[in-house]
């Protein structure tokens, strides 16, 4: 099994983690006027006094949220763009509690997996944001994680499991834990999502345009989509994002650029109808979230989501990089390749932005069919006086000393697949007769 240590590239000191306990309490005055600050917000942004009753509206309906951290430096202003770096957990539980028909028996006994990790990072100076995806089956390393059932009597730490049993042992927090020792990032917002979540946000914005190149065929899911465009929501939707045998080679690395397809399309959409600045679909999409989503304390005030909402809206679609985080086969799974992934994250850390070659996972592939994305990073090539690496010219290429180019900032292994927002990407879909 490979090195699986824990890692560092912040400022925080090598090997720390973040202490998780209770977030301060804020006094009601100030609460109040952060509830004020967020309906004002609204009705700012679509004039309409209803605005102020949605706003209370979701309010009420949220559910107490996760103590993730009591440092409180990444709180968000009442009324604006959140202040610099930000680091999201998105965690896809594959609990069938309280989803009612059609995922399983909610009543069996298995244990409860976060088939889907996701981190995304906002950059401190808000001009790209990076979601990465972690495959399920990567084994890492758990550092020792609060019960939630049973905080005096903590679960130990362990040197190599999936990632995806971090949600079984020990909850939101465990995840997060795990995700801040493995990229040595400190994680101030996290969300879980089931089911009828996915189901319930991809309605809220009126569906996603998806393109499959080839028949998906997945009795697992019961998902079958022939080639060409699709509009998914609700129930689709979802089983457009957990299939893996109709994808690809039917793994989950598949499965993950399968997601990227869908999550750049879903970007595209966002920023193309103005989501963003829609209060309609905002409160949508904020009472979709409250009803079918557990947040930790740091998410669950409107104007947090406001805050945050307002950089992405902002960010170029190819700034905007899906990412699967590097890993290599070993038996039972997958691990980490370090070298890439301390590439990836000492370039986030410092606040360059990640920059792909183009080559797409096998669960995607170009509109044109190729298995690249259409917009890869330009690769840098030796000057010919010895200088600084650039983007050359073919003609000059031939006059270059034959020295191997020093990578750009961010700049990723060839291995390590992924696609920015802006890429028009469709699923490789993979019938039944090849499963």
């Amino acid at each position: 099994m490979s090195d699986l240590r824990p890692r560092s590239y912040s400022s925080k000191k090598p090997g720390t983690l973040a202490r998780h306990g209770q977030l301060r309490s804020h006094g009601p005055v100030r609460t109040l006027a952060k509830f004020v600050a967020a309906a004002l917000a609204v009705v700012l942004v679509s004039g309409a006094s209803v605005a102020a009753v949605a706003v209370w509206d979701v309010v009420g309906n949220v559910k107490p949220g996760v103590a993730l951290g009591s440092t409180g430096e990444n709180a968000p202003p009442l009324v604006g763009p959140i202040k610099g770096a930000v680091n999201v957990a998105i965690i896809g539980s594959d609990s069938r509690e309280g989803q009612g028909d059609g995922f399983g028996d909610p009543n069996e006994e298995t244990a409860v997996l976060n088939d889907v990790t996701m981190l995304l990072h906002l950059s401190e100076d808000h001009k790209s944001a990076t979601v990465i995806s972690f495959p399920r089956d990567m084994f890492v390393s758990i550092p020792s994680c609060p019960d939630p059932a049973d905080p005096d009597n903590p679960f130990s730490a362990m040197s190599a499991q999936k990632i995806n049993t971090t949600l079984g042992y020990g909850g939101m927090n465990c995840t997060v834990l795990t995700l801040e020792a493995l990229t040595g990032m400190e994680i101030d917002y996290a969300a879980t999502v089931q089911f009828l979540g996915v189901v319930a946000m991809s309605t809220a914005v009126g569906g996603v345009p998806v393109c499959v190149s080839t028949r998906i065929e997945d009795t697992h899911t019961d998902l079958v989509l022939d080639p060409g465009m699709h509009n998914l929501e609700g129930l689709e939707a979802l089983q457009f994002l957990r299939t893996r045998h109709g994808v690809g080679d039917g793994s989950d690395l598949s499965r993950i650029s399968n997601q990227q397809n869908f999550l750049s399309s879903l970007v595209r959409e966002v920023k193309s109808k103005d989501t963003l600045t829609n209060p309609v679909k905002l409160y949508g999409l904020a009472r979709a979230a409250v009803d079918n989503m557990e947040l930790s304390q740091s998410l669950t005030s409107v104007d947090t989501i406001v805050s945050i909402a307002q950089v992405l809206k902002d960010i170029d679609l190819d700034k905007v990089v899906f990412v699967q985080y590097p890993v290599g086969d070993v038996e039972g799974g997958v691990a980490p390749k370090w070298d890439a992934a301390d590439e990836m994250f000492a370039a986030l850390a410092k606040d360059q932005p990640i920059k792909l070659s183009g080559k797409l996972g096998q669960g995607a592939v170009a509109k044109d069919g190729s298995s690249s994305s259409a917009n890869p990073s330009p690769k840098p090539t030796a000057s010919s006086d010895g200088g600084e690496a650039t983007n050359a010219s073919s003609s000059s290429e031939s006059d270059a000393p034959e020295t191997s180019p020093s990578p750009a900032p961010g700049q990723l292994p060839d291995f390590v697949t992924g696609q920015t927002a802006k890429d028009v990407t469709c699923s490789a879909g993979r019938t039944l007769d090849n499963q």
